[in-house]
């Protein structure tokens, strides 16, 4: 679990935010997915965010959903989905990868053997979105005992004392949603100043903001907004449906992350 703190650390010191790309493993098949997660490093993606195809993903707007149909119709399952990140990891050791998906998928292979498996593959946390915090000590403690990072999630409308439990549970860096809603790339973004500045003041991860950072002026407006980075996601997803090359589109979200004034946030 040090790739985050070394990344963190390291754009610390040079000002820059951190850029996250997310994309659909196995979308459109598990032969060309390989080939565009080296496509992301490749443009700048400091790191990564991945889903592991899944019929029901509640979180996800119609753009990711459509990935992971793509991705099940090509024969893409979570063990390929494992394969497709060790393979990775072999190529790109220091890059932090994050797997987000939902706890159908964690239990229907076991939640101490997903964390595992996990683990193995080199992934360096996991999001599940749908389970509540309420509900999440068994997932937290599966993944701290395979030494990997729970990511837990901020939203806008999420209560104070709530908010102090995330920074408490959460490692690597805290996901922080613009809006309410599932996913997508929208003309305007909500910036969450408020719940950065509760979670800086809680002691919590590195905030990264998600859900609808699709050009790079919403990149700017994250990180002035004291986002220590942003993920981009459905503006990605949608390039790949249409066969794009997806360097440059990253390049110029990365090229946005420069500048960052000097945030509030911890890297460990």
């Amino acid at each position: 679990m040090t790739r985050y703190p070394a990344l963190f650390d390291r754009l610390g010191e040079r000002r820059e935010g951190a850029l996250g790309a997310f994309v659909m493993l196995g979308d459109p098949d598990p032969e060309t997915s390989a080939a565009i997660l080296d496509a992301l490093v490749e443009g700048g993606a400091d790191m990564l965010e991945v889903g592991i195809p899944f019929s029901d993903p509640v979180a996800d707007g119609p753009v990711i959903q459509a990935a992971a149909v793509r991705a099940l119709a090509a024969g893409t399952r979570t063990a390929d989905c494992f394969r497709l990140l060790g393979e990775f990891r072999t190529r790109h050791p220091d890059v932090p990868v994050g797997i987000l998906t939902y706890a159908n998928l964690v239990m229907a292979r076991g939640r101490e053997a997903f964390y595992a498996a996990a683990a193995e593959a080199g992934v360096d946390s996991v999001l599940v979105a749908d389970v509540p915090l309420i509900e999440a000590d068994p997932f937290l403690a599966a993944a701290r005992s395979a030494g990997v990072a729970p990511v837990l999630i901020a939203a806008p409308n999420t209560p104070p004392e709530r908010l102090t439990r995330i920074a408490a549970e959460g490692e690597g860096y805290t996901y922080c949603v613009a809006r309410a809603g599932v996913t997508g790339a929208d003309a305007e973004v909500r910036f969450a100043g408020e719940v950065i500045a509760a979670l800086a003041a809680a002691g919590a991860p590195p905030p990264v903001l998600g859900f609808g950072i699709s050009e790079p002026e919403h990149v700017r407006l994250a990180l002035r907004a004291g986002a220590a980075g942003v993920i981009s996601g459905s503006a990605i997803v949608d390039r790949v449906s249409r066969g794009e090359d997806v360097r440059d589109f990253v390049a110029a979200m990365k090229a946005a992350t420069l500048s960052l004034p000097p945030h509030r946030f911890a890297a460990g």
